[in-house]
């Protein structure tokens, strides 16, 4: 599952990050509620954790910006301020839960999980590219013959791909995709991750293609 989440705290931030990474999950990381709304406004993640107290936009305001627009992906709302009127009026704004600072990794981790249990009960959504077939909910890539065994950062990577339509992503946004924004590693472990995925389309008729200075597309062979 692809996470994102939004918190000012540096040292909270990572984290939270390893631990999710740990579970499992993809994750970004914003920090500023601005860079955030701009961010979820075109981003397919599952799951957003979101910090109330944020520089430049608040994480209310955030979320209910996000409501207004008709998006419905499950919240988590964290939060120094543990007063009841404080949490009615997180839960109000379209939270799905409330957790406050500071808090235990375990206690965390178990509302992370019934969140996600939320997500995989929503309709499966997939879309398809030559002859494979992608679920957005599971995260799974199937060929003809059922799914594939493919590695999560690999898949995260058809994910981000395939979500462009075609259209050119940059090795950043790919690099952001796999490690979450901000995570100390180099784009050329891009051009690893790309090769080995790129085997792994080939049998199916998909094809990942370098536009040198630019980034990568991804399409059906022709």
């Amino acid at each position: 599952m692809r996470i994102v989440v939004v918190e000012d705290n540096i040292s909270v931030a990572k984290g939270i990050r390893y631990y999710l990474q740990d579970m499992g999950h993809a994750v970004d990381v914003l920090h500023d509620g601005a860079e955030a709304d701009a961010f979820l406004r075109g981003d397919g993640a599952d799951l957003v954790v979101l910090d109330i107290n944020l520089p430049e936009m608040d994480g209310l305001n955030v979320l209910r910006e996000m409501r207004a627009r008709g998006d419905n992906r499950p919240v988590l709302l964290l939060t120094a301020r543990a007063e009841t009127e404080d949490k009615i009026t997180g839960l109000d704004a379209g939270a799905d839960d409330y957790l406050s600072k500071p808090f235990e990794m375990a206690e965390f981790g178990a509302r992370i999980r019934a969140l996600s249990r939320r997500v995989s009960e929503r309709p499966a959504q997939t879309a398809s590219l030559g002859a494979l077939r992608f679920d957005q909910t599971a995260r799974m890539v199937a060929g003809p013959d059922g799914p594939l065994d493919i590695p999560r950062r690999e898949v995260a990577l058809f994910e981000r791909l395939l979500l462009a339509e075609g259209r050119i992503v940059s090795k950043q946004v790919l690099l952001d995709s796999l490690y979450g924004t901000g995570a100390d590693v180099d784009e050329p472990v891009v051009e690893v991750y790309v090769s080995r995925l790129r085997k792994r389309l080939q049998p199916y008729g998909v094809q990942i293609i370098v536009k040198r200075g630019l980034g990568y597309l991804m399409q059906a062979a022709v």
